[in-house]
């Protein structure tokens, strides 16, 4: 006879399944959360690395909610803000595949759009701010960067309009638009000074072994970032994933070049650490203008395009651009002489559309220059967002 053994059973946690941009993630409410897991911590880490099925060796996500890719590993956890002029704390954690790690680093731009969305369903805006038709107004103060964020999200018969005619290569289905305003995306080193560019030169010179040496421009402003010409590195803007993704020598490539280029960005002291910091910085590179055949099969010409971008996350080429990576193109479209604004053929400008894996995208920011430093006060973006499943998720109760 076989023995029973008394295991713990699941528990079950109020959740929402949503799309936010090209992303898609577990949303959670603070307050729904166990009391464990309600402050930062393992407890915490421990209960999201089982909703999405992490670390999965098979790297399938099977046994979770993750879709085993950076686009789809993705936790949020929202709170009523006790913060002056702000609706919503937003708190993003990129959870890791194949190791037992959420990063809790940076944001993610294209979940963003869900945030108001979210917000307004679940109570935790004023139902005064809400009209019965028109756009609410929500403030989010990003909690992982500590910035503020403003969503203008349609509302439909006192309801969040999801519905609509607004396409976002990238996704699948059009939605509702929703417009995201990423205020002041620059980074602050509390000291006023390279603050958005943290070596103080719009363009540097490094050394990558292997590489020898590359010209980037690193900027703070919606995510660390690294750009470098595409050409630079063997490539010629108008790649695809598999091009990289099915290579490892590249992956490797990309991995140390993003390793050293956060040594040079004084976020790490040394390369080694860029393991246990996955999420951040990103590394892009860009091109000028050519035609290409986009992931979906739609032609892509170079008179739709101002540049070219590719970019990785999560140490792989992303299938179409990260939100808060297009804030930091935005903003480095913006700023004479960096390398997105000389591959989209210099100049001012306040606006950019550029190419990526999945089609084309236009963002806005806002450049100055005060006391000899360049800042963007805002940079805005489009995007949609949808509730595909609410209810709760189940996890087995002893796991965190």
């Amino acid at each position: 006879m076989v023995a029973h053994t008394k295991f713990a059973p699941q528990i079950k946690i109020p959740a929402t399944y949503m799309r936010g941009g090209t992303s898609k993630g577990v949303f959670f409410r603070l307050e729904d959360l166990p009391p464990e897991a309600q402050e930062p911590g393992a407890a915490r880490d421990n209960l999201l690395l089982r909703v999405i099925g992490s670390p999965d060796p098979y790297a399938k996500h099977t046994d979770g909610m993750g879709g085993a890719t950076s686009s789809t590993s993705k936790t949020v956890i929202l709170s009523r803000s006790d913060k002056a002029d702000h609706d919503v704390d937003y708190l993003f954690g990129q959870v890791a595949i194949d190791k037992p790690f959420i990063d809790w680093s940076g944001n993610c731009g294209n979940l963003t759009a869900a945030v108001g969305s979210f917000a307004i369903s679940n109570g935790l805006v004023d139902a005064s701010q809400i009209p019965e038709n028109g756009i609410c107004t929500v403030r989010i103060w990003q909690a992982n960067i500590e910035k503020t964020i403003v969503a203008r999200v349609p509302i439909t018969d006192g309801e969040v309009q999801e519905t609509g005619d607004f396409e976002l290569d990238g996704v699948t289905f059009p939605a509702a638009e929703v417009q995201v305003e990423f205020m002041d995306p620059a980074a602050d080193d509390g000291e006023g000074a390279g603050a958005m560019f943290p070596t103080g030169n719009v363009v540097d010179t490094f050394n990558v072994p292997g590489l020898g040496d590359l010209e980037a421009t690193f900027i703070n402003a919606g995510i660390p970032t690294i750009f470098v010409n595409a050409e630079a590195i063997g490539y010629n803007g108008t790649e695809l994933q598999g091009a990289i993704n099915e290579d490892p020598q590249a992956l490797q490539m990309f991995e140390s070049l993003r390793a050293h280029g956060a040594v040079k960005m004084g976020l790490i002291d040394d390369v080694a650490e860029a393991a246990n910091r996955q999420h951040t910085p990103k590394i892009a590179f860009v091109a000028p203008p050519q035609d290409y055949m986009a992931s979906s099969g739609k032609q892509i010409h170079a008179t739709d395009i101002d540049v070219l971008v590719r970019a990785m996350s999560m140490g792989k080429l992303h299938h179409a651009m990260m939100g808060t990576a297009a804030v930091a193109i935005a903003a480095a479209a913006a700023v004479p002489g960096t390398l997105v604004n000389l591959a989209a053929g210099a100049g001012d400008r306040t606006s950019v559309r550029f190419g990526h894996p999945s089609g084309t995208l236009q963002v806005g920011a806002e450049a100055k220059q005060v006391n000899g430093e360049w800042t963007v006060t805002k940079a805005i973006m489009s995007r949609s967002a949808r509730v595909l499943m609410e209810g709760w998720v189940r996890v087995p109760g002893d796991c965190f």
